[in-house]
């Protein structure tokens, strides 16, 4: 009984011992607070375009810096229907303009006997306009290029273009030309022998090849007749067609874009209307070099030793002849990788150059004395040369291009 007892008082007392152990408070749970808190306290604070972007990113919308006004007023129209902001590099009276009234593209709708109206104003997302000084390109997150390859040369336009390369933002050029840079995607080519194609190659020293992308700027649009510098009127609704980034998170950028347009409606007096010209995003780096076909066969052969005529004179007019520098420049393409499914058939575009009632814009310059304009039509023969390959027409329009350019930079003394 003795011993029955003793058991009992030992368990009882381990009991008592266990009971308060639990009851008194772990002194490690103190000191680790402590811990926590001065780490959280260290923590570097964000940067503000880093938070700000990252705000935007919550939202799902984007802030897009666009190098250009006039032909970039086309694809910024659509861009805002998905509630994104748009910042307008352009020349001041036009920034002044588009800031007190926005601006205004013209679009022609299938089976829909009158246009589109779209008014920035009047659309989800936000647009501003100002000059190239005072751009910080961090601030945004995607770039686009809209302005003609000689315009990057000058003070101001030079200067953001290389901040922009500096940024490491991704760059989405719009351009007939493509970027220097964009060509270095290209393997297989002698990049430093394509360079005096350009107006100045300097410029694009400080893009990164994996930091830029192009975008076919396919739609045709000029400024009507009797129209304001805010004022867009688009004659052939076709799409773009953009080549993805290197880098995924850069592509995710502009199929965001893309989803966004294709979502996009007009509400018009009969209801909700889908819009032509939809941005598309390729995988293939080459989809965006089918417009070099279009440029050689029409639009460098709208310039005449003594003037300019039509681009559907220029592809019409000997058909023929269209057909085979077209189909040169499809082959020369495939030569560089592309599928002949990345490209457009001449049919398609003979087709499409039947509404193309004026001379090109390269033309049109060049006739009212432009000292430079886009080479596409010398990029693309020296590229042809690199393979050994050369076309009698194409070598003829490079030749009378040259002098009608020297002609004119003779005038000016430029």
């Amino acid at each position: 009984m003795a011993k029955a007892k003793k058991r009992k008082t030992k368990v009882k007392k381990a009991k008592r011992t266990v009971a308060v152990r639990k009851a008194k408070p772990k002194k490690s749970k103190r000191p680790l607070k402590k811990a926590v808190r001065k780490a959280r306290a260290t923590k570097p604070k964000t940067k503000k375009s880093v938070a700000k972007k990252a705000a935007r990113s919550k939202l799902n919308t984007y802030k897009i810096l666009m190098m250009g006004a006039s032909y970039g007023s086309l694809l910024a129209s659509k861009i805002l229907f998905g509630g994104h902001s748009i910042h307008l590099v352009c020349l001041p009276a036009e920034a002044d303009l588009i800031n007190a009234e926005g601006f205004k593209v013209t679009l022609p709708v299938r089976g829909r006997s009158e246009p589109v109206l779209l008014d920035s104003r009047k659309l989800p997302g936000k647009v501003t306009a100002g000059p190239a000084t005072g751009v910080n390109p961090s601030d945004y997150d995607l770039v686009g290029l809209c302005m003609q390859e000689p315009q990057y040369r000058s003070p101001g336009v030079r200067d953001l273009l290389d901040a922009v390369g500096k940024s490491r933002v991704p760059c989405m050029s719009i351009m007939n030309m493509p970027p220097l840079p964009y060509m270095k995607r290209i393997p297989g080519l002698d990049h430093k022998a394509l360079e005096v194609a350009y107006t100045d190659p300097r410029v694009w020293d400080s893009i990164d090849p994996r930091k830029i992308t192009l975008n076919s700027p396919d739609p045709q649009a000029i400024r009507p007749p009797a129209g304001r510098a805010n004022e867009l009127l688009v004659t052939l609704p076709t799409n773009f067609k953009c080549a993805r980034f290197v880098d995924d998170k850069d592509t995710a950028i502009v199929r965001k874009l893309e989803k966004d347009i294709d979502a996009a409606r007009f509400d018009a007096p009969e209801g909700k209307i889908e819009m032509p010209v939809k941005l598309r995003v390729y995988d293939s780096i080459f989809v965006p070099l089918a417009k070099w076909a279009m440029l050689l066969a029409g639009n460098y052969r709208c310039i005449t030793p003594d003037g300019m005529r039509t681009a559907q004179e220029a592809v019409h007019s000997n058909i023929d002849e269209s057909r085979s520098v077209y189909n040169f420049v499809n082959d020369l393409c495939v030569k560089l990788g592309a599928a002949p499914g990345d490209l457009v058939p001449f049919e398609k575009y003979a087709a499409a150059a039947q509404s193309l009632s004026r001379p090109a814009s390269a033309a049109r310059a060049l006739n009212n004395g432009a000292p430079y304009i886009e080479r596409a039509d010398k990029l693309v023969q020296l590229i042809a040369r690199q393979k050994a390959l050369s076309h009698p027409v194409i070598d003829a329009t490079v030749a009378l291009v040259d002098a009608r350019l020297d002609a004119n930079r003779t005038k000016t003394g430029a």
